[in-house]
Parts: structure tokens; sequence; C-alpha cells
């Protein structure tokens, strides 16, 4: 059954929070979990969100929710690392934060959305589906990864 919507607050945050870096850690704990193997996983680690053109986004509903991370050049914006806690699944944080995303590529002269997801990670395959989202050819450094599916779609 599914939770109730809720009204979530989003605001950009910076890696440097340890609510952040705690949910840099859970994603990283939940893909170990799933098992790819080595070299099938393109995460980002705090060092390298810090150091990049990237604009993090935070969720919040009474507590640490969900974090979204997007860089933008060259007419597009890419998602990395998405991850909403467990028990705020199902009630639309997910949705705010990428529509937050979505409000500040637009800004930034981002036309086309786009990401990279494992194949495993069927709840997210069918978010961002459902968020308009198509699978398109493996794109940069996802192109030899057989776990990699790839999707965009136009803002």
């Amino acid at each position: 059954m599914a939770q109730p919507a809720v009204t979530a607050d989003t605001c950009p945050v910076t890696v440097r929070d340890p609510e952040v870096l705690a949910l840099v850690d859970a994603l990283d704990d939940d893909l170990a979990a799933s098992a790819y193997a080595e070299g099938e996983s393109f995460g980002y680690s705090a060092h390298e969100l810090e150091a990049g053109s990237v604009h993090l986004v935070g969720g919040r509903v009474g507590g640490p929710a969900g974090r979204h991370r997007a860089s933008g050049r060259g007419g597009f914006a890419e998602l990395k690392r998405f991850y909403v806690v467990p028990g705020l699944r199902g009630r639309g944080l997910a949705d705010a934060i990428l529509d937050a995303l979505e409000r500040h590529a637009r800004d930034h002269g981002a036309v086309v959305l786009r990401l990279e997801t494992g194949y495993r990670q069927e709840t997210a395959i069918s978010f961002y589906r459902r968020r308009g989202f198509q699978v398109v050819p493996r794109f940069g450094p996802y192109a030899n990864s057989e776990a990699s599916v790839c999707m965009q779609r136009k803002l």
C-alpha cells in the first residue's frame, strides 16, 4: 500500500552537510546490495561531487529524506545519484526533488535531461518512465556497460 502523498520542501544542499554524506553512503550501500559486478556501478564520491560542476538538491519531510544531483553542460543536464530514504518512498518526495532539478536545469539552458541507472534498479526505471523519460542508447562512460540503462527526456 502506498504511503500518503506529502508536501516536500526542497532546497539546494552541500555535500559537506553530514546528512547529505549519510545519504551518499546509504545509496552506496543500496547499490552494493544490488550485486553489480566491479565496473558496473558509476557512483560519485563526496570529493567528486564537491569538485564537480553540480547542483545538489535535498528534500525534507520532517527529517532527512533524499537528495539528487544534476550537472549541466552543452544544452543538457545529467541526473546522478538519486536516493530517497526507504521510509519516505512512495510519498511524492522524488517527484518534488526532480521538479526542483528540472527547474534548475531549464534556468541554466538545458533542453534535455538525461541519466544512467542500473538494469537492476527497476523501481527507478519505472519512476523515470512515469516522468516521461525514454530509454536511449548508452552514452559517455556508460557506452560499454551492459548493466547501464540510459534514459532522457526533453525539458
